[in-house]
């Protein structure tokens, strides 16, 4: 019996994942970071093995700007949406203090608001925003990420396309262009999430289908492409082949959603950008 005892725990353990991850993240965003964080994500991460505490500190349409004028002025004007073993929790009136100090986060991601994200201009306040994030966190060795976020879809008719004169083209160069120009300059970012390119790929395959309302990611395809990109980046874990999706996406759909993810982290990598 003791024997039965022993072979069966030895079984379990060769079936556990080995060098299992547990990884806090915190996105600081606004609605693109909670189309790309808040469902799929820890799924994705569960179904290989690792685990992921995942903050997203919200405001829709938040820029860089607004949120390091909400951390100077301590104001609680966040709703702080927290997943954690995959059950969702959710703070209003949060400050961005009260946040970050929340957990030792290993990873903090920034972002601009998405109609600026392509306006070098725009970013005059990163450097400080990240200075001052870094003050409040109680992890000494923290790091940093920046989220890419997509073009808008072709059909948009809204002013906040007009900088880009209505061409998800020229926006979705202009992200990246500031993104090569800017990021550098501030530092101490040690990786790009590319939901940006995924998205861009995923198109390619799919159309211009990933948006529900022409910004936003649709909640079954473009959701899941960024959540899978994110996994990928976190977690170090090639995506491809990753068994879960949602039962709203075909396999055939999932599985175009993953190598979009994984091919955008690869080019992002290796330097390369333009997907056109």
């Amino acid at each position: 019996m003791k024997k039965q005892v022993v072979l069966l725990l030895l079984s379990l353990f060769y079936l556990l994942p080995l060098h299992a991850k547990l990884v806090k993240v915190l996105a600081i965003g606004n609605s693109f970071s909670q189309d790309a964080v808040e469902q799929y994500l820890y799924e994705l991460a569960a179904a290989q093995g690792d685990s992921l505490v995942i903050g997203n500190a919200y405001i829709g349409g938040c820029s860089i700007d607004t949120h390091y004028d909400n951390l100077i002025n301590k104001k609680p004007a966040y709703v702080y949406r927290k997943v954690v073993g995959g059950v969702k929790a959710v703070r209003n009136k949060a400050t961005l203090q009260s946040i970050i100090r929340d957990e030792q986060w290993d990873i903090i991601t920034l972002q601009q608001a998405s109609q600026l994200s392509g306006i070098s201009s725009s970013f005059s306040n990163l450097a400080q925003l990240k200075r001052l994030i870094l003050s409040y966190t109680s992890n000494l060795h923290v790091q940093f990420m920046w989220h890419m976020t997509w073009a808008y879809a072709e059909s948009l008719t809204e002013e906040r396309f007009a900088p880009y004169d209505y061409d998800q083209r020229k926006m979705y160069s202009a992200i990246v262009s500031t993104m090569q120009n800017v990021l550098p300059a501030v530092g101490g970012f040690v990786r790009i999430i590319p939901s940006g390119i995924a998205i861009q790929l995923a198109r390619y395959r799919l159309g211009d289908v990933l948006n529900r309302d022409g910004y936003h990611l649709s909640y079954t395809l473009g959701r899941y492409t960024a959540a899978c990109t994110w996994c990928e980046v976190l977690t170090g874990r090639i995506i491809d082949g990753n068994r879960y999706w949602p039962a709203t996406i075909s396999t055939e759909e999932a599985t175009i959603c993953q190598e979009a993810a994984h091919e955008a982290v690869f080019m992002q990598q290796s330097g390369r950008y333009m997907v056109f």
